[in-house]
């Protein structure tokens, strides 16, 4: 298989699995069994891809995000200060555990557990009923969105999905299936790109012009991918809840824990 197709087929997972909650550090970790690049550059296409997946956010909600004709100034430094609230949790533990979190927990063992643990948790939110408070993004308190960001630190054990607990911790603090899916968007874009940024320094820049494309590549398809799947996803949840998502992590962490333990 040629590098370009490999940085397709992983652009295209962490395109579909970056703002579903189902992993996507989780499903990367398990393709890279199969479809990867040689290190430390897997390491690098891998934080370059989330990039790609986090672009798309700021396309289809860019309105929102920036001040113009349909948002005002309050709306959107509200909207962004709330996120960088919520972040905050995620950067002091990531800094002071992000070593030992890899070297401990970074392991198909852990994924396949946490897969199936956090579909379990899935579902049972669903059958929970959780009186809703918060009915959009701009309703929720900066209280809400600092407890959120605590619940985004378990996003550290691969596998447990930086999407599914922060959508589960915003439905239990009160909110919409919408308002938490698109905070969870929200969030997503200072957090990936401060752990972007972590990881590339670690790494160092050097990169070759070969390795530039087929990165390029990575990041394109992720993009395009992202997009498609973000706008199914709210038009899903809109009338759905989160249980074919349980369902799959289930079944997907059974069957890897049981391909893993068979093969040793």
């Amino acid at each position: 298989m040629t590098d370009i197709w490999k940085a397709i087929i992983l652009g295209i997972i962490e395109g579909i699995t970056e703002f579903l909650p189902i992993s996507s550090t989780g499903h990367l970790i398990l393709a890279n069994q199969y479809v990867s690049f040689s290190e430390p550059f897997t390491r690098k296409f891998d934080v370059i891809i989330q990039l790609g997946a986090i672009l798309a956010v700021v396309v289809l909600y860019w309105r929102r995000l920036v001040p113009g004709r349909k948002n005002s100034w309050g709306r959107s430094l509200a909207l962004w200060s709330k996120a960088l609230v919520a972040v905050i949790p995620a950067l002091i533990l990531g800094a002071l555990f992000h070593e030992q979190i890899e070297t401990l927990l970074f392991n198909p063992t852990t994924v396949s557990l946490t897969l199936a643990f956090w579909g379990i948790i899935l579902i049972a939110v669903a059958y929970l009923h959780i009186t809703v408070r918060t009915e959009s993004v701009q309703q929720l308190s900066y209280q809400t969105v600092l407890l959120i960001g605590l619940m985004q630190c378990l996003a550290m054990v691969p596998g447990t999905s930086r999407s599914a607990v922060t959508i589960v911790g915003a439905m239990l603090l009160g909110s919409s299936r919408l308002a938490a899916v698109e905070f969870s968007f929200f969030l997503a874009i200072p957090t990936m790109i401060a752990a972007s940024a972590f990881s590339v320094f670690q790494m160092g820049f050097g990169i070759s012009s070969s390795e530039l494309f087929i990165l390029a590549t990575g990041f394109l398809t992720s993009f395009v991918v992202a997009l498609i799947v973000i706008r199914f996803f709210i038009n899903f949840i809109t009338t759905r809840d989160f249980r074919p998502f349980g369902y799959y992590r289930i079944v997907l962490g059974s069957a890897v824990f049981a391909y893993f333990l068979f093969k040793t």
